[in-house]
């Protein structure tokens, strides 16, 4: 009687750990799920600020219609990328090359823009490319919380014994990604000269 109380609190006791260990790994993942929301919502601001931002430019660029095209054509792709963005590893890939095309195709329409002071001086303009500007900062933040939220989970679900109780759950099983965009990164520190 007494060894089948014992290991009755035994089994209770493992069977209490499991739970809170799947109860974490549950927080974690929605963690991961809610920090890529915050991605989403800053990217599709992104998304939504660049339509004005090409309609304001297209008056003094007529003629730079190729620029236009190439930020309309990125945007377009990187827009549908994000729609279809699921947990697989090849999604989130294809939403990072889709990301990177855009900020090229936006670092060329900002080089443009260079030779153009009056549509650098329009109201307009300033306000578009400081919102935008804004909004890049807050995708880069948001990247960085969403790394952290991934390289947490990732981290808690590889530990023992946790790695056996996620690998008894189809949503806990895989590891999740981070994500970073190419053209956001550093390579080489800009050459100023006066």
């Amino acid at each position: 009687m007494v060894w089948g109380v014992a290991i009755g609190l035994v089994a209770l006791a493992l069977l209490v750990y499991g739970i809170s260990i799947y109860n974490h790994l549950i927080l974690l993942c929605n963690r991961v799920e809610n920090a890529f929301a915050q991605i989403e919502v800053q990217l599709k601001r992104r998304y939504d600020l660049i339509p004005n931002l090409i309609e304001v430019a297209k008056r003094y660029l007529s003629h730079e219609e190729q620029t236009l095209l190439k930020v309309v054509e990125a945007r377009n792709a990187a827009k549908a990328a994000l729609q279809k963005v699921d947990s697989s590893q090849e999604s989130l890939r294809t939403l990072e090359q889709a990301e990177s095309t855009l900020m090229h195709a936006l670092q060329g329409l900002n080089i443009t823009l260079e030779a153009y002071p009056d549509l650098k001086a329009s109201q307009n303009m300033l306000s578009l490319t400081e919102e935008l500007s804004t909004t890049e900062n807050k995708i880069a933040f948001s990247r960085q919380a969403y790394n952290d939220s991934v390289t947490n989970f990732n981290t808690y679900k590889q530990s023992f014994p946790n790695v056996l109780i996620s690998a008894m759950f189809a949503r806990l099983k895989d590891d999740r990604k981070t994500l970073e965009f190419e053209a956001q990164r550093l390579e080489s520190v800009p050459k100023v000269q006066f």
